[in-house]
């Protein structure tokens, strides 16, 4: 596991270092929410942290083996709309990842389930695409700045 991450911001799209916001999951604390176990998990697959991945999927869902090997580049994390009721919760989320060349999108509707306490990802709905941002637009890497200044 990453002791340092060295970017400013968590990849997860929070604002605050990644040693103040998702390192203390991927050290074992319990996320408190769907969204920030979300959260946790798209900066897991940015890290590469399969193991973390693994163990914050329901067991009745969770494949028998995970590689990131061929993951994409993933670059910036979009909620949508989330929320929970009782022990079961939604996250709505956009995804964006490098293509060669180029921008690809993940979006899913997420299913997280409670048990004991602990929040799991259990299934979701993903589509995928092709993202081609106008040079006007926001770049997807999630900088702020304009495609057309930033990764065009």
């Amino acid at each position: 596991m990453p002791t340092q991450y060295t970017n400013l911001h968590c990849p997860c799209g929070n604002q605050t270092p990644y040693a103040d916001c998702c390192q203390r999951y991927h050290d074992g604390a319990i996320a408190s929410t769907p969204e920030t176990l979300m959260r946790s998990r798209f900066t897991a697959f940015v890290l590469k942290l399969d193991s973390y991945l693994r163990d914050s999927w329901h067991p009745s869902t969770r494949p028998v083996k995970l590689s990131l090997d061929d993951s994409p580049d993933w670059v910036s994390l979009h909620i949508l709309d989330g929320g929970q009721t009782g022990d079961s919760g939604q996250v709505h989320f956009q995804a964006f990842y490098r293509l060669n060349p180029g921008w690809g999108y993940l979006q899913e509707h997420s299913q997280f389930v409670r048990e004991n306490g602990r929040w799991y990802y259990l299934q979701g709905e993903p589509h995928e695409g092709i993202l081609k941002p106008g040079r006007n637009e926001p770049c997807p890497c999630g900088s702020g700045r304009k495609f057309k200044a930033c990764c065009q």
